[in-house]
């Protein structure tokens, strides 16, 4: 007796588990058959109101060239920096104290902070500054964080942190190099920047008086083992000399290795003295930002969506009423 209800209970299972698959089927088939319908209703409404669609495309297509042929050039060019001082983040909050400036539209401010007269600084729409990634750290830059969402938490993609990007928005390309020199000025002349860069130079420059003794006592070390001890080696013991030989040859790479680290220290105290300097310079763009494609990009689907919320509106206008007078 037990046996049997068991069997009819696993038989009420097995016809519940294929009634939940038939169900599942069943949702599937009429959501499908819902969307469907939904597309067709939708290209059926969109065909017969092609008219005034067609006009919303024209209607956002005339106020695009009449914004472009009206509306006042701006142009984008790129600044990227060394940052010859740490932390490169600090760098980097002080140029972006002038993108608040042209966020607020304050051009007195922006003018005192770079440098230039106050008819130039109401040129300038923007100056911001941006970290560069390096994908899989190798030391190489591959983009620049423009969008500011970088994850800081990411161990394989990371700021780097020896250079980054100033990006300006101008109405005039031609008064890109003031602005250049107006934003050198601006890092140059801020007094913790300065006072961390003249103990990095004199730290640099009390290390290159270390190397070039450093340098010169191991040259004199090679001579004398080259000269003064092989003199004393027996000449009867070839493969003795052989191994002294090869030990004073390790000394070059020693040398090599110091005048490297030399190279270097030199280039910090006469290429990059400064607080930041200029990897790559401003390049002139050829075509401005807000070209026609920069309008029919935000004035086209604008009208478009505009016109087609009014027809869905007016197609349902009966229902709108309803709702709206029972709410």
């Amino acid at each position: 007796m037990a046996e049997e209800t068991s069997n009819k209970n696993l038989r009420d299972d097995e016809i519940d588990l294929l009634d939940l698959f038939r169900r599942i089927g069943r949702s599937i088939n009429r959501g499908a058959a819902a969307l469907g319908k939904a597309f067709l209703i939708s290209v059926v409404f969109l065909i017969r109101r092609w008219f005034p669609l067609t006009i919303s495309v024209f209607l956002g297509i005339g106020i695009s060239i009449l914004m472009w042929k009206t509306s006042s050039s701006f142009y984008t060019a790129d600044l990227v920096l060394r940052a010859n001082i740490q932390p490169t983040d600090a760098l980097i909050s002080h140029v972006n104290r002038l993108h608040v400036f042209s966020r607020e539209a304050n051009t007195e401010l922006m003018a005192q902070s770079i440098g230039i007269p106050g008819d130039q600084a109401k040129n300038i729409l923007d100056i911001q500054a941006f970290w560069i990634i390096d994908n899989g750290n190798d030391k190489i830059p591959d983009y620049v964080d423009y969008e500011d969402d970088h994850s800081v938490y990411d161990t394989t993609n990371l700021r780097m942190d020896d250079r980054f990007d100033v990006r300006v928005r101008i109405k005039q390309p031609q008064e890109l190099t003031k602005v250049r020199d107006g934003i050198l000025n601006f890092l140059n002349s801020e007094p913790l920047f300065l006072q961390k860069n003249s103990l990095r130079l004199k730290q640099n420059a009390e290390l290159l008086t270390r190397l070039e003794i450093d340098i010169n006592e191991l040259d004199s070390l090679q001579k004398y083992k080259f000269f003064e001890e092989s003199k004393m080696i027996p000449k009867s013991g070839g493969q003795f000399v052989f191994l002294q030989e090869q030990k004073t040859q390790l000394l070059y790479q020693d040398i090599y290795n110091l005048y490297s680290r030399k190279q270097a220290m030199e280039a910090e105290q006469t290429i990059y003295k400064d607080v930041v300097t200029v990897l790559s310079e401003f390049t002139i763009p050829s075509e401005r930002d807000n070209g026609i494609t920069y309008y029919l990009k935000i004035f086209v689907p604008l009208f478009f969506i505009t016109m087609l919320l009014l027809l869905i509106a007016f197609a349902n206008k009966i229902i709108i009423q309803e709702v709206y007078k029972k709410y």
